[in-house]
């Protein structure tokens, strides 16, 4: 699993949150996406790595800037979240 974070500026309200990771859900197969006005950011986990150009395509499409583009691996979980 890689967890790929985007900064973001722009985004002022819930339905700019929504409006984001709408967008990211319909460019790329991810399993979660959750953008935060507050933090400038979304978070997204996917198996494989996204494209950081295409990524910051797809938010400059939506209407906000694209900042830095961050990744890393992540551990998935087991059952529950539990065991690793």
């Amino acid at each position: 699993m890689v967890k790929t974070i985007i900064k973001i500026d722009g985004m002022s309200c819930q339905n700019c949150e929504r409006h984001v990771n709408e967008a990211v859900e319909k460019n790329f197969t991810v399993k979660s996406v959750k953008a935060d006005k507050d933090l400038k950011q979304a978070e997204i986990i996917s198996e494989a790595k996204l494209d950081a150009a295409k990524l910051a395509a797809v938010i400059t499409d939506t209407g906000y800037t694209p900042g830095a583009v961050t990744t890393e691996t992540v551990k998935k979980k087991g059952f529950l979240g539990l065991f690793g």
